[in-house]
């Protein structure tokens, strides 16, 4: 893979998401297949790894703690603050005092004193300014346990009045052929001020790359059961576009995932995807995807055959659309 910067770092340019391996989805693998997966992914050269203290309510980070210690100084570790689990319910909370804890819960679970980009997983907009956090972990980077700050689901005008207080390292934004939203002005923002777009979700939770997934196959506990996009009639017609991205695949000559992705990586230089899965020849599918040239051609067709208001479906829930600050399309008020 070719390499892209983060911060001061460069690192190949798709990463490793390692929620889908304790949180969100169910149907969690063991340690033993998790770490056979790490391990596989560090093999074919990932070396961004991305967690956070929400996952599993902290399972996620000592999973992934305890697999790379022998690889710790090669590894650019990612992991996020700001919205965690407490008393088994998930809490967001932005005060100093709660970034500051959270992070020595993180470094210890992690088993390191340092964290290569500790991002706020949700800015805390009802009680906390965005100075307020951005500034509390600016404290702690100068303490040398962290060496960037990221934001997560945040608007171009919120990056700005963080990035005023303390240089960003990356955002972390939900990104995707079917999910278009940091294009209306975070992306811009992004390149204008050196920040790392980290896609999360790249492959829209699955749906991308398989489109039979609906309600009867997600496992008890799966948040896509939440999701308007899954929901019927919404993800009847979504599967409409995934035939007709079928379609574009077999005339290039790749998979639905691997389009997915080079797609993301046409964007820019300064977006880096990071898709998760829990399986190992999903990885290496995905993984090819650095290998497939999109020609102007090719992006402007799937550019027009994924507009935003051709999706059917919010992407979270209500409460879900307003925890977030990112922009939104005209279709989505």
């Amino acid at each position: 893979m070719k390499l892209r910067k983060i911060g001061n770092t460069e690192v190949p340019e798709i990463g490793l998401g390692c929620m889908n391996l304790s949180h969100g989805y169910g149907g969690y693998p063991s340690k033993e297949d998790s770490f056979a997966l790490l391990q596989r992914a560090y093999d074919l050269g990932v070396r961004h790894f991305d967690t956070a203290a929400l996952y599993g309510f902290g399972r996620n980070e000592e999973l992934v703690g305890e697999w790379m210690q022998p690889y710790r100084k090669k590894i650019h570790l990612a992991s996020k603050c700001g919205m965690q689990g407490v008393d088994g319910k998930r809490v967001i909370d932005g005060r100093a005092a709660a970034l500051k804890a959270t992070l020595e819960d993180s470094l210890r679970r992690l088993n390191t004193d340092f964290i290569d980009v500790y991002y706020l997983h949700r800015w805390d907009k009802n009680n906390v300014t965005i100075e307020e956090s951005v500034g509390a972990l600016a404290e702690v980077v100068q303490e040398g346990k962290i060496g960037g700050i990221g934001l997560s689901e945040v608007s171009a005008a919120t990056l700005r009045k963080a990035h005023a207080v303390h240089p960003i390292t990356a955002v972390q934004n939900e990104y995707s052929l079917w999910t278009r939203n940091p294009e209306i002005g975070l992306s811009e923002a992004c390149q204008e001020l050196g920040v790392t777009l980290v896609a999360f979700s790249p492959l829209g939770r699955g749906f991308l790359c398989a489109p039979e997934l609906g309600l009867s196959r997600f496992a008890e506990g799966d948040m896509r059961l939440t999701m308007p996009r899954f929901q019927e009639p919404n993800i009847s017609q979504n599967r409409e576009l995934i035939k007709k991205l079928s379609q574009v695949c077999a005339e290039i000559g790749c998979s639905l995932a691997q389009i997915a992705i080079a797609w993301l990586l046409a964007q820019g230089e300064h977006v880096l995807p990071i898709p998760g899965t829990v399986k190992i020849n999903h990885l290496e599918d995905d993984l090819v995807a650095a290998s497939v040239a999109l020609s102007a051609e090719i992006i402007s067709k799937l550019d027009d055959l994924f507009r935003p208001e051709k999706i059917h479906g919010f992407r979270y829930p209500s409460l879900g659309m307003s925890e977030v600050d990112t922009e939104r399309f005209a279709c989505e008020q």
